[in-house]
């Protein structure tokens, strides 16, 4: 293990496409979502710790799940987890962990990972980002892992590469937004485009070197804390002036703007999780292509859906083709697969 790894692990968003089970109180990278035994974040918190000395993991999250995630990851003492008083996107959590970690081992490399994402090939993990550290020990660059798209996707955004540069980390020429599907189409079929997964690989030095050139009021604003990050006046400048950061994701404020960003296309699989959808993707299915977690079922001419109780509730459907059936506590949701990117404006209708 080499002591100067680390890994910030994301671990503060809702899910709010996976209601009812997932939910403010309860997200779902606190939950096992494909029957495994494991919840989402045990799963990846194993998985870097493959690579990544455990006490070097460091658990980024909202201070509402400072006990579930202690509960959960028993070998996490409570000084690797890092409490967001508020949302505030993903630089600002990134710029305050960064530093944290640079005040910590000066010669820190490490990796940006969402908590809540499924990778199959552990092996293929490791080898990639082991390919990815030793890219950013030699080198002053920003890196990013790419997931080769396998459809046209409209949901996740592209990082476009130079189709011309055959080495096997590739210089990024543009980061792009969600597209439409035409969009996506054009993507795939130039085959120099790689979904934007959300993994980056850096060194603490660089990372905050870009932070300082791209940002220089939020990096100005948190290094006025530097003096009491890790010791224990640090909660209350963070609580004081964590909430005074800007709203901005990592992408918007650096990565788009440096122009020393190099991404390694995936050897991986990888799926986000980020819907009902892409779940039951994962998920083993019977011969009507239905797949179910947990339920006991009694189908007849039901086709292509997903069907989750808690316990083994027994579930009979007749005559429903392409559906989300989930049973959760006192919600039982029944909506069309086609439809699932509204669950999330749907539960922000209810919840008002």
């Amino acid at each position: 293990m080499n002591k100067n790894y680390y890994a910030i692990l994301m671990a503060g968003g809702v899910g709010s496409r996976f209601w009812p089970v997932s939910t403010t109180e309860f997200p779902k990278q606190f939950h096992d979502m494909l029957g495994t035994g494991e919840t989402l974040i045990q799963k990846t918190f194993s998985r870097l710790s493959q690579i990544i000395p455990k006490e070097n993991i460091l658990i980024l999250t909202n201070e509402l799940y400072n006990d579930i995630v202690l509960e959960q990851l028993p070998l996490v003492k409570q000084e690797q987890i890092i409490l967001e008083p508020v949302m505030r996107n993903t630089a600002p959590c990134i710029l305050y962990a960064s530093l944290k970690i640079k005040k910590q081992n000066p010669d820190a490399i490490m990796v940006v990972a969402p908590s809540d994402h499924w990778i199959e090939d552990e092996m293929q993990f490791c080898a990639n980002l082991q390919h990815a550290f030793d890219f950013c020990e030699r080198n002053d660059d920003l890196m990013t892992l790419g997931i080769l798209p396998t459809f046209a996707n409209t949901g996740y955004g592209y990082i476009e590469f130079d189709k011309l540069d055959s080495r096997p980390i590739k210089k990024v020429k543009q980061f792009r937004e969600k597209p439409d599907y035409a969009t996506a189409r054009k993507f795939i079929q130039s085959r120099n485009y790689l979904w934007n997964a959300g993994i980056f690989v850096w060194s603490a030095k660089n990372v905050l070197e870009a932070f300082q050139e791209f940002q220089p009021v939020m990096f100005d604003h948190f290094m006025t804390g530097y003096d009491v990050y890790n010791t224990d006046k640090e909660d209350a400048f963070i609580r004081e002036n964590y909430p005074l950061a800007e709203n901005i994701s990592v992408d918007y404020a650096i990565l788009e703007k440096a122009q020393n960003v190099y991404v390694l296309p995936a050897t991986f699989d990888w799926n986000d999780l980020g819907t009902w959808g892409s779940l039951y993707d994962k998920l083993p299915k019977d011969e009507q292509e239905n797949a179910v977690i947990n339920a006991t079922v009694y189908l007849e001419n039901a086709n292509n859906n997903i069907i989750r109780t808690e316990g083994k509730k027994l579930v009979v459907i007749d005559g429903l083709t392409d559906y989300i059936i989930v049973d959760k506590d006192d919600v039982l949701l029944i909506y069309p697969k086609n439809k699932e990117q509204e669950i999330k404006s749907i539960v922000s209708k209810i919840n008002k």
